[in-house]
């Protein structure tokens, strides 16, 4: 192993004072502004499909910047570290109650919140609410067990969804239909035990040969009382990481995790349906490690301590701006139930006091079989078998105060009380026939769970509901940076079970879809108003509402201006509501979306279903699979008109467009989070004024501008014509050429499937054909540079002009608009980023209707005629200006700065570029920043998907083929030296402080490490380094084998390999020694940045802690990293590390993303080591 060439650089830093899960998500967007985490890159990312998810935002060492807002809804109420579980793979299981996974999206500003024992890393489109995994039963076993009262049986048949609409049938035969239920799903299982605990089985064939298994209990921090506020989520710890038989699953590849949220706890696995070694089930040995975890804790006395320590540094961690900003959202959206007061997190006076005692009563309380739900998806091809193993591990897992056999006293037997426990007091009893727990000791009875979850009440925002208006709050902190309010609605769930709940879901995705774009004409403007408008319809489960809120971020100065533009837009959409094309656009967008979706219904990963069918349950939809979530939209589609598209989307909007009139809903929150200083150029910084009145009468003065309706956009239906086409072909004359090193035109390697080619202009090609994902294709152009190009008088030039040509979004004569809107009809999702080494442009597209042809086009345009606007030139500047000076106001991103540019020697190719450099761009300094690099040799694509070898070949010849071959510069690529600090410095070790109202403490340490092929600084070849011991590394098989094992340490791949096994293994000691055993912090993480063309990378070690303790966490992991060398790695160690690097490997090469990255830089001459020959391995 190669060692790091000199000391780690650390910063640590102190501030001391002086929403959504899976549901109905329906959103509309229009943002200019993007955040960045440790590294920024230049990025954007357009969402062309009214259905199409947000990407999920990547770790910061090669991430897509997101907005600050998309950040929260991924991020969480008190997310922690979203990197350090999946680091750790098998070693590091754990709770992810602070930070939920990023596929829990929700509205803006109030993401989902749940605690847990460790970190992890983890608006659906409107399919895929009532998608799961492929239909077509012919006998499925049923467990015995009541029907879910919200899970309908499929009454409407094929036939009937295949007839044509016929207009004239009358609206009373209509309304009949529409009241069908809607199908539930064929596949899947449901069943309830004795004891009452529920099950779910659903058989999935992705990721292959494994399972998840989850229990949910139906206990969050919403049945806390004010003594305990906190106490769910420290049962969750204890519960998970002091169970023995979890531990045992450790060896085997499993992962296994948990948290805590409003409604319920989650304790879940997943895990190979066989052991190695002898092929035996793990499925009873998950089960019984499950049933350990939720029924039987062990709540000793070193436990409770070890995991209140962690707590109350996992407290601390997650009280960030962005967190206080979510919890004031929060409080003020449901002022008048618990929700307001009853975060997962708790308070710290609290969990400071309970002794073992005390979280035992609460658990004995809550924690039985009738009150949770077991969710088993996977690989599970024995149901029969599976229920015998579930009924044997908990058949007999009865509470001390609970009877045996369960009664059924409604229609639905124990169903009528599904989402939980009981509530505390006389209410619940007399409703449930549930007693309070001090009767329950009295008297042993059959003790169910609540039939609303979560158990409060909420004043709707209807416009009969008799309340006084709430003039609108204020949230003034040192530490926000910009202005942004949210105007919330509060309406209960209309639960998903007909086809006419359907056809209503459809009115409204159609409705918002058409704000999304029109707000984006803004973009028009050269300096608009707002940074964001975000409006969001999203029913939750965990909240048990549907909230519509409409979110305006600006710059402080800006701030009525953004929010008279905001409601006016919102006025103007509901009084003239959408065009004829408008509707006709994004129904047929969100019909082609979901045809895509049920051709991918064998694609979908298990935890997705899971996570699907869950929040499903909480809500009352009715759960379907893809195909028939397809068939049932086309059914509903045919009878949908203008006229109640606009109705019902007018609905949604009412509590906006017609604020301050009598009949109007009234919002159920209006809050504003500013700062209490902002910065005014040739005055520095000056206290920022605002008050309600000012809001409320922005809001009046918006409504009151005049309204004119929307005109019809031409939408193209291609960029680029066929005669026009024929024209580049005959003018470039396209062709594949003969590789340089062996005279062949086309490289095939049948052991990966990988193609490559070359083109006449000097662009490479590679290509894979796969079926992972049925139908859908995935490219990446890559153009080598990146900001490394950059040199002392251009700082900041190509991550700005990135963004700049980002932010035009034209090509040719075709405008923002036209473009985006052609993405829409053709399924595309666009971004193009940049980051130190390269540029980069991906897309995704279906393959129907030419989907593949029209992505070729867009970046043919983008290639050959970029359009480059001052306008947007200026907000690129403008937002890389005000992250720059949000950067003191963030713990983390102020010290990460400090670190980085201690580091690297004050070189800003690698942080946020300063206002002075700024201030040197100009509009043609970044266009030649940019486009120098886009030179024909210096352009590599790649393509995978479900398409044929024509399909592929066709569209390169025909669309990069006929690119001009830019003839490269007279100069060549000049990257001015990177090095690394030299040693010894005053600056390894620095401390930021912060002015805060919490005391909050993190650290980073960082030092160098050699690239991801083996380079150091200097260029520096660690191989050959290694070859001096080659020989005796040799591994050769036994003579008479017949075979020759290759010398790993020669393989080009050795290093990056190694040095992710390095970092697996650090990560598991870094646990287990700096969380576990000292108790100095609740996350700690390892990750290591490696370039591919640079030569260097470094590593970083992230910690949180107290103020008091840091410096102690520091030490700590400082240790850990010295221990290397005396404190040898084992092999149980190594084993494990691998085992979960190849866990990670074969799970991901059944996607087309993972195959993407394989595939890049193969022909780059900048990356020699990396050829296709080096991938079989």
């Amino acid at each position: 192993m190669a060692s790091f060439p000199s000391p780690s650089v650390v910063a640590a830093a102190a501030a001391a004072p002086p929403r959504l899960a899976p549901g109905l998500s329906l959103s509309a967007a229009a943002v200019h502004h993007s955040s960045h985490a440790f590294r920024p890159r230049a990025s954007l990312a357009l969402r062309p499909s009214a259905t199409a998810a947000p990407a999920n935002p990547l770790r910061c060492s090669h991430g897509r910047a997101v907005t600050p807002r998309s950040r929260r809804r991924t991020q969480g109420l008190g997310a922690a570290s979203a990197s350090a579980a999946g680091i750790l793979g098998e070693e590091r299981d754990g709770c992810l109650s602070c930070f939920p996974r990023s596929r829990r999206r929700g509205r803006p500003g109030l993401a989902r919140f749940a605690p847990c024992a460790l970190p992890h890393t983890s608006g659906l489109s409107l399919h895929s609410q009532w998608s799961g995994p492929k239909t077509r039963r012919s006998h499925i076993l049923r467990a015995a067990g009541p029907d879910e009262p919200h899970v309908a049986s499929p009454t409407w048949s094929e036939t009937a969804l295949d007839k044509p609409y016929d207009p004239t049938v009358t609206n009373g035969a209509l309304e009949d239909v529409l009241d069908t239920p809607l199908p539930s799903h064929p596949k899947l299982i449901r069943g309830q035990l004795k004891n009452g605990l529920r099950y779910l089985i659903l058989p999935n064939k992705v990721p292959a040969d494994r399972f998840e298994a989850h229990m949910e209990v139906h206990v969050g921090s919403i049945d806390e009382e004010e003594d305990e506020q906190g106490i769910a989520h420290m049962i969750e710890h204890v519960a998970f990481l002091g169970s023995k038989k979890r531990e045992k699953l450790l060896g085997t590849g499993a992962r296994s995790n948990a948290y805590t949220d409003f409604h319920h706890t989650v304790f879940h696995i997943h895990s190979p349906t066989k052991t190695k070694e002898y092929g035996e089930s793990l499925l009873p040995s998950v089960l019984d490690a499950l049933n350990e975890i939720a029924f039987h804790p062990k709540f000793s006395s070193s436990r409770v301590e070890k995991e209140r320590r962690a707590i109350l540094s996992e407290l601390q961690m997650m009280n960030t701006i962005e967190y206080r900003v979510d919890c004031q959202l929060l409080q003020h959206l449901h002022s008048e139930n618990k929700l307001s007061n009853r975060f997962p997190i708790g308070l710290e006076e609290q969990i400071l006091k309970w002794d073992p005692d005390k979280i035992r009563r609460f658990h004995e309380r809550w924690y039985y079989p009738a009150n949770a739900t077991l969710y088993l998806v996977g690989e599970i091809d024995d149901i029969p078998r599976a229920v015998r193993e579930i009924e044997a591990v908990f058949e007999h897992t009865l509470s001390g105060n609970e009877a045996a056999p369960m009664s059924s006293g409604s229609p639905f037997g124990a169903m009528a009380s599904l989402f939980a426990p009981k509530l505390p007091g006389g209410l619940a009893a007399s409703l449930t026939g549930e007693r309070s727990p001090a009767t329950d000791k009295l008297k042993p009875i059959k003790r169910e769970r609540q039939a609303v979850r979560p158990p409060v009440e909420h004043k709707w925002s209807l416009p009969e509901v008799d309340q006084a208006a709430k003039p609108p709050v204020i949230f003034q902190h040192e530490l926000i940076q910009s202005f942004s309010i949210n105007m919330f609605c509060k309406i209960p769930v209309n639960q998903v079970r007909t086809y006419k709940d359907l056809r209503s879901v459809l009115m409204k995705r159609i409705f918002l879809s058409a704000l999304h774009f029109r707000i984006n004409t803004r973009y028009k403007s050269s300096n608009p108003p707002f940074t964001s408008v975000e409006l969001d319809h999203s029913d939750s489960g965990r909240e048990g509402c549907t909230v519509t809120t409409l979110t305006v971020t600006a710059e402080p100065q800006n701030w009525k201006s953004a929010i008279k533009v905001a409601v006016h837009e919102v006025r103007r959409l509901k009084e003239f509501g959408v065009t004829m094309g408008e509707m006709t656009r994004y129904m047929d967008a969100l019909i082609k979306d979901s045809e895509q979706l049920a051709m991918m219904i064998d694609s979908v990963p298990s935890v997705d279903n899971l996570d699907f069918i869950m929040e499903s349950d909480a809500l009352g939809h009715t759960v379907m699979d893809q195909l028939q979530g397809h068939d049932s939209l086309l059914g509903v589609a045919e009878t949908v008109t203008l006229e109640e598209v606009n109705t019902v989307g007018a609905e949604v909007l009412e509590f906006i467009s017609d604020f301050g009139k009598p009949s109007a809903p009234l919002p159920a929150a209006i809050v504003a989070c500013v700062p209490k200083k902002v910065h005014i150029d040739g005055v520095g910084e000056s206290s920022f004024e605002i008050c309600p009145e000012e809001i409320t009468e922005s809001m009046k003065a918006g409504l009151e501008e005049p309204i004119y309706p929307e005109p019809e956009l031409e939408v193209p239906k291609e960029l680029i014509t066929q005669s026009e086409l024929e024209d580049l072909k005959v003018q470039h004359r396209p062709s594949f050429v003969p590789f340089k090193e062996d005279d062949v035109v086309k490289v095939f390697d049948n052991e990966t499937g990988i193609t490559q080619r070359r083109l006449s202009n000097g662009i490479s090609v590679n290509y894979k054909i796969t079926q992972n994902e049925a139908r859908v294709g995935v490219m990446r152009l890559i153009v080598g540079g990146g900001r490394a190009t950059e040199d002392s008088e251009s700082k900041g030039s190509v991550i700005v002009g990135v963004r700049t040509l980002s932010e035009g979004g034209c090509v040719g004569n075709f405008s923002r608009e036209q473009v985006e809107l052609f993405c829409v009809n053709n399924l595309i999702n666009c971004s193009l980023e940049s980051n130190e080494e390269f540029i980069f442009m991906e897309f995704r597209f279906a393959l129907r209707d030419n989907g593949m042809r029209a992505a070729f086009q867009l970046l043919h345009m983008v290639l050959e005629h970029n359009v480059w606007l001052e306008d947007a030139f200026d907000r690129a500047a403008q937002l890389y200006l005000s992250y720059y000076r949000s950067i003191p106001k963030s713990l983390e991103r102020a010290t990460a700065h400090k670190l980085m540019v201690a580091m690297l020697n004050h070189d800003e190719r690698f942080v946020e570029p300063s206002p002075h450099s700024l201030e040197k761009l100009t509009l043609q300094s970044v266009k030649e920043a940019v486009m120098n690099q886009f030179v024909g040799s210096n352009m590599e694509v790649s393509v995978v998907g479900d398409f044929t070898e024509e399909e592929v070949e066709s569209c390169v010849l025909d669309y990069l083929g006929t690119v001009s071959a830019a003839k490269s510069s007279n100069k060549e690529e000049h990257i001015e030296k990177i090095s690394f600090l030299p040693s010894p410095s005053d600056l390894h070790f620095q401390q930021v402080y912060i002015k805060d109202t919490d005391e909050r403490a993190c650290a980073y340490i960082a030092g160098p490490a050699p690239n991801r092929w083996g380079f150091a600084t200097e260029g520096k070849d660690l191989f050959n380094d290694i070859r001096s011991s080659s020989a005796d590394a040799e591994i050769s098989a036994p003579a008479n084998s017949g075979k020759t094992h290759i010398n790993v340490r020669n393989h080009p791949l050795f290093f990056g390999i190694a040095l992710s096994l390095l970092a697996e293994i650090i990560n598991s000691r870094l646990f287990t020694t700096v969380r576990d055993s000292m108790g100095l912090t609740y996350d700690v993480s390892f990750e290591l940045n490696l370039f591919d063309k640079l030569d260097l990378g470094w590593y970083v070690i992230a910690v949180t802690s107290t103020p008091s303790k840091v410096h102690k966490a520091v030490d700590a992991c400082k240790g850990v990293l010295r221990g290397l060398h005396h404190n040898k790695i084992v092999e149980r160690e190594l084993d494990r590390a691998k085992r979960t690097l190849l866990m990670k490997h074969e799970a991901e090469t059944k996607t087309n993303a993972y195959w993407l990255g394989l595939l890049a830089h193969l022909q780059s001459a900048s990356v020699p080591r990396k050829i296709y020959p080096v991938l079989r391995n």
